[in-house]
């Protein structure tokens, strides 16, 4: 039997969404003007529906995608087109799917501005934001540390100057109540099955202006942001996993968090040095904690084994196991770093989960140290 603590990861498809994937799935073209065309396109638009209700804005300004990285790019890069300043803002700490992307458009020519993080994982100082950009993006809370930002002051000191704003929510959508009207945002991220609805479809919230433009080509769907047949069944997948997470968040948030409190102060009471890198304002699903002397790839060995599935802050790159640039960013050192694993807990998570890890863990980790001290 397996204990999972990796939901930021991903969360096993809800049954409410495999229903309606499943019902829709015979769907056929949406785009088609023939009666089998009209009824896939009456299921995608109730779905898109849906999802504007749910997240506080208007139908059209939902487009689907295959993920939450596509949606990224074609916000980040799609905005930076549309405008003429050369420069983009951005954190230290974002997910691949955003750091990556600012990456090349530096290459390409792009001024780029990094805000400074601190020991808590927030960013702070944000006076690069008052200067004009081309696009400034923020995730809403990290996918590592579960750390939520200052969104609210971001948007807001950028909109000062007119710079259209990306906000990667892959991690809160479904756990956070928002509507993205009065949010200001530009454009947001979500991915469905981060919420329990299918792996392979994303969101790109994106208003009508300024509106990013397209980075792929070849056909009109999705306002022409995000050409291609969308997937008429995921979408139906999407919008009904995104309908039950957000109903059930308000009491998941609450009890998830005494689980992860609960998992926390085992740890701290049970293992030395130990340094913790969620701090609030953090999502309750989040716990991340670094073990000096350890490394990252002994400790999911060794909890794997246990049959505990958990995530390492540690990237493995070329086959040399190196500090997270979010650790990094935050001030830690490799030392102390390189040991981090980050346990996310979600709607599957049960007191029995925290039990089990909290009887283990502190010989994994003694274990991992002595490995490491004979290294």
């Amino acid at each position: 039997m397996s204990h999972y603590f990796d939901y930021a990861a991903t969360q096993p498809m809800r049954q409410c969404a495999i229903d309606a994937w499943v019902s829709a799935a015979a769907s056929l073209n949406p785009g088609a003007q023939y009666a089998s065309g009209r009824r896939a396109r009456s299921v995608l638009d109730e779905a898109r529906e849906t999802v504007a209700r749910l997240l506080g804005c208007e139908p059209i300004e939902v487009i689907f995608t295959s993920s939450g990285t596509e949606s990224d790019n074609i916000a980040v890069q799609g905005l930076y087109r549309a405008g003429s300043h050369k420069r983009v803002v951005s954190t230290p700490i974002e997910h691949p799917a955003i750091k990556e992307t600012v990456s090349y458009l530096a290459a390409q020519g792009a001024q780029v501005d990094l805000l400074d993080v601190g020991r808590d994982g927030r960013i702070h100082d944000l006076s690069a934001l008052d200067s004009p950009a081309d696009v400034a993006t923020c995730m809403w809370a990290n996918n590592e540390t579960g750390v939520i930002q200052p969104i609210d002051e971001f948007i807001a000191r950028a909109s000062a100057v007119d710079t259209p704003v990306h906000i990667d929510a892959v991690q809160v959508t479904g756990k956070l109540d928002f509507d993205f009207d009065s949010l200001g945002a530009a454009t947001l991220a979500a991915s469905a099955h981060k919420f329990g609805g299918p792996r392979g479809i994303g969101l790109l919230l994106a208003r009508r202006a300024p509106a990013p433009q397209p980075i792929a080509f070849g056909g009109g769907q999705e306002r022409g942001i995000r050409p291609g047949t969308v997937d008429v069944a995921s979408a139906a997948g999407l919008a009904a996993a995104l309908d039950e997470s957000l109903r059930e968040s308000a009491a998941e948030s609450v009890r998830v968090g005494k689980l992860r409190d609960r998992l926390r102060e085992g740890i701290l009471a049970s293992i030395d040095n130990v340094l913790l890198n969620s701090v609030e304002p953090c999502l309750p699903s989040h716990l991340h904690v670094s073990f000096p002397g350890t490394d990252g790839d002994s400790l999911i060995l060794l909890l794997d084994q246990l049959g505990i599935e958990a995530s390492t802050g540690s990237a493995c790159h070329a086959g040399v196991n190196r500090m997270s640039h979010v650790l990094e960013a935050m001030g830690i050192t490799e030392h102390d770093g390189l040991g981090s694993l980050r346990f996310s807990l979600g709607r599957g998570t049960t007191e029995d989960d925290i039990d089990f890890v909290l009887a283990r863990l502190p010989e994994v980790i003694d274990r991992a140290r002595s490995v490491s001290a004979l290294g």
